[in-house]
């Protein structure tokens, strides 16, 4: 078993291209979903009530599976779990696409989808989360996370631009049905070319209740203090994001025009942006204190969120926009990368899953506050009250010893960086 583990991680270069090229596939056939149904929803709703339905429906199902799906990454094999999510949300994608094309086109119907979708997002980013650090060397993880980066801002390049063209060109159900195909060839990839062992804890029969794991998971959560401030601000951070994440298209269909190619510039704007940060995240790895780097990144993304909502000429919006997509890889890469490093094997799981919790319940508690707000006040308002909180709340990091200390690199094993930070 040591000996397939040292080859795995010897050919951990080939296993990562493998391994990001089928979630880059099968990431590319969501976002040709996602775009598809929140630009439906935009525009035939121009409601904040509306988007603000769509995100609950999009992040509350993740929300509550999470936990479990933790524990389910902590216990079972990892790459199984995956292919699993990718199966079913693919299944069930199909028969959405059937019933559409059956002329049942409402909007709950788009909220099914985005529901079924979260399901499957739920099982997937605590698997994926915690895969990583079994074939890619501790000391490589920024350089692997920082691709991945990248890899998504190019999906999120390509897709918006792609289902933009197809939604002119073709129905929604196409959309669907490319979604089948892409996901397809993402799980042959991993049944085929990508081979990587059970993690320890998935290859033992060990006999204990899933609450009983779940309540150690936050049991090491409670008992670690570095993690419990970086949740705490993790918290803040996807409140404070929603406007700018999601009331943003909103805006835009408000102040500048409600053309799709407006909907698509701005995607395509902070695509670019995100390629542009993953690329330097991955080559520079952020300052040697990764919290420094996130503070930086939250620095900036307060200020450019002002940006965006007192810019008048829309040129100028889509340059801020791209601006504010290179902050994003600044802050999650090094962000991921840390828990990846402080954080015990056996627990990766359930704490990418509380990540997953937080992302989730966050951002839509966020829009419960400004989706309606976003209906009776401008939305540039919203954008300059949450920017100029977004940059505070960044001396909510540099100013916490217990995450400046768990933010510097240590040159012992993860077992005593775990006890260094209890």
């Amino acid at each position: 078993m040591v000996k397939a583990n040292e080859n795995i991680m010897e050919n951990w270069k080939r296993n990562s291209i493998l391994f990001l090229g089928s979630q880059m596939i099968s990431l590319f056939g969501s976002s040709l979903v996602q775009y598809a149904i929140m630009w439906y929803v935009v525009l035939n709703s121009q409601s904040g009530i509306m988007m603000t339905v769509y995100i609950l429906c999009g992040f509350i199902p993740t929300f509550i599976l999470s936990p479990f799906a933790g524990v389910w990454a902590d216990r079972f094999n990892r790459k199984k779990l995956i292919i699993i999510s990718d199966t079913s949300i693919a299944a069930a994608t199909f028969i959405l696409a059937l019933v559409f094309l059956m002329g049942y086109d409402s909007f709950w119907l788009m909220f099914v989808v985005a529901a079924v979708r979260a399901l499957g997002t739920g099982v997937q980013t605590p698997a994926v989360g915690a895969i990583l650090p079994q074939f890619v060397p501790e000391d490589k993880l920024t350089k692997v996370n920082g691709a991945n980066g990248s890899i998504q801002a190019l999906v999120m390049l390509l897709a918006p631009m792609a289902s933009g063209a197809l939604l002119g060109l073709a129905s929604i159900e196409i959309i669907f049905f490319i979604d089948v195909i892409t996901a397809a060839i993402a799980i042959l990839i991993l049944i085929v070319f990508l081979h990587i062992p059970s993690h320890k804890k998935a290859s033992t029969n060990e006999t204990i209740s899933y609450f009983d794991d779940l309540k150690k998971g936050f049991q090491y959560i409670n008992n670690h203090r570095f993690l419990k401030k970086f949740f705490l601000f993790f918290s803040l951070f996807f409140i404070l994001a929603a406007a700018p994440s999601f009331l943003t298209p909103l805006q835009v269909a408000r102040s500048f025009g409600d053309d799709v190619w407006r909907l698509t510039a701005i995607e395509v704007a902070f695509s670019i942006g995100m390629i542009i940060g993953g690329f330097v995240i991955a080559s520079w790895g952020g300052f040697k204190n990764k919290i420094y780097t996130m503070t930086l990144a939250s620095f900036m993304f307060g200020i450019l969120t002002v940006g965006l909502g007192t810019i008048p000429h829309f040129g100028m919006y889509l340059a801020l926009m791209g601006i504010t997509g290179v902050t994003m890889p600044l802050f999650s890469t090094p962000s991921t990368t840390l828990l990846q490093e402080k954080v015990a094997p056996d627990f990766l799981g359930r704490v990418f899953g509380v990540v997953g919790m937080i992302s989730t319940s966050m951002m839509p508690l966020g829009m419960l506050i400004f989706g309606p707000i976003a209906d009776v006040i401008a939305i540039e308002w919203l954008l300059i009250g949450t920017g100029i909180f977004m940059f505070i709340a960044g001396f909510f990091l540099i100013g916490s010893k217990v995450l400046v200390n768990a933010g510097r690199p240590l040159d012992v094993d993860r077992g005593e960086a775990n006890e260094h930070y209890n």
